[in-house]
């Protein structure tokens, strides 16, 4: 991996602030859910309680879209910083001068907290393509994804020692200071003011600019494919990842809790390795063939997976030592591909999509992603119930192979430079852009 993109400052202060964000935002999402299990004895309510959370996002999505190409990025993603830590330190005081924090009280804040990520994330979607070149938007978004990896390896240890010794309130205190840190740390950024504000705020304007962006993605093939494979990968790949593989492991090859750790720090370990492993890849490869050949080699993967829990195959062997081996290996695979696929999708959407309609395409992509998980994860459950974990396996890889057949012309035969520039006549106005 080139670390010279490091030098440039604007893009080294957002990486730092996401870097502090995410592992404070996951450090405090573990130790929440220790505090509801602690205080309830139910782990049920609070993965319920993050589940409600999708109706903000489902409600408040296309507005974040739209304001997130009408007003200024760098003040919007600032405030809403700062505005986390205010919330975060006053809920630390109000849990040190109660004694603890009721449960419609932590209802409230993961609901806030999400309204807030939604709207930081349609106004931070255009900042990698703004303060970088096109040529260096595959190298930021692999050192972007190191940092997302490396978050979610370190969280959970450092919250379990943090919520061990020191309790919820230090992680409140310790995530509130956080985003004040990037909030100071974004102050210093000199993002290109792509945004456009119209003339007239009001809710026919808000409804002409929404409409754009929808029409922008359903004319074009390209964008519209996109969003399909990031979508079915997310339904697919995410929950057969950490719900098919704990009912492998724990259920069909009857594991102990070191074997599901060691898997999920060997595959965790895969997707830290896979943007520095795969880096020059996407720079100087296809991503678009690195997309469409990347998702196919994983359903040929969940292929061989199937293998694995057959009676026939396990009968092979007296305890499940290879059995696991071999699932591990292959889900190290599963791992870096699909990593460095995603990559190469944040990559392509960013050079393509015009800055002035980033919050608008961006967030309609989030959204479906982030409905697709729980609905795959729901289905995993259900099918992993009611069929052979072989045969589950299978349907996914099916599932895939369909999902690429559909979108492999669009994809190898589109131009990604003609795709920006029919999206870009598909706008209304020209981006302009200003002066910081």
């Amino acid at each position: 991996m080139d670390f010279k993109l490091l030098k440039n400052k604007n893009f080294t202060l957002y990486l730092f602030g996401k870097l502090i964000s995410v592992l404070g935002s996951n450090i405090q999402q573990f130790a929440l859910s220790l505090y509801v299990f602690a205080l309830t004895g139910s782990t049920t309510l609070f993965a319920t309680m993050i589940s409600v959370s999708v109706i903000p996002r489902l409600l408040l999505s296309p507005i974040a879209g739209v304001f997130g190409d009408w007003f200024d990025r760098k003040k919007m993603i600032v405030r809403l910083d700062f505005f986390n830590g205010f919330l975060l330190l006053l809920i630390a005081a109000i849990y040190i001068t109660q004694g603890g924090l009721d449960i419609w009280l932590i209802i409230a804040l993961i609901i806030l907290l999400e309204m807030v990520e939604i709207f930081y994330g349609s106004s931070s979607a255009a900042i990698i393509p703004s303060v970088v070149s096109k040529d260096n938007i595959a190298k930021a978004k692999s050192m972007q994804s190191v940092v997302f990896s490396s978050a979610n390896l370190l969280s959970p240890i450092i919250a379990a020692v943090l919520f061990g010794f020191a309790g919820l309130f230090i992680i409140l205190l310790f995530n509130g200071i956080s985003f004040m840190l990037c909030a100071v740390a974004e102050l210093f950024m000199r993002i290109p003011k792509t945004h456009q504000r119209p003339q007239k705020i009001n809710v026919k304007q808000f409804f002409i600019d929404l409409n754009e962006g929808l029409s922008l993605i359903k004319n074009n093939a390209f964008i519209s494919s996109l969003i399909y494979l990031a979508t079915a990968v997310n339904f697919i790949v995410g929950p057969l990842l950490y719900i098919g593989f704990i009912y492998l492991i724990m259920d069909v090859l009857s594991g102990s809790e070191f074997q599901y750790g060691l898997f999920n720090s060997i595959l965790a370990a895969s997707m830290l390795l896979a943007p520095i492993i795969g880096a020059r890849l996407i720079q100087q490869g296809d991503v678009r063939k690195i997309c469409v050949y990347g998702v196919a080699l994983v359903a040929v993967i969940f292929g061989f997976m199937a293998i694995i829990p057959s009676p026939y195959f396990l009968s092979l062997f007296n305890n499940n030592t290879v059995p696991f081996i071999s699932l591990v290996a292959l889900a190290f695979m599963i791992g870096l591909i699909i990593t460095i696929t995603n990559i190469s999708i944040s990559t392509m959407f960013a050079k393509v999509v015009p800055l002035n309609a980033m919050g608008r395409t961006a967030t309609v992509m989030n959204l479906l992603i982030t409905i697709s998980l729980p609905i795959g994860q729901i289905t995993m459950g259900f099918l992993l119930d009611t069929l052979p974990g072989s045969y589950v396996i299978i349907l996914s890889s099916g599932i895939l192979i369909i999902a690429v057949l559909l979108i492999k012309k669009t994809m190898l035969n589109a131009s990604l430079e003609q795709t920006q520039k029919t999206m870009q006549r598909g706008l209304k106005k020209e981006v302009l852009v200003n002066e910081v």
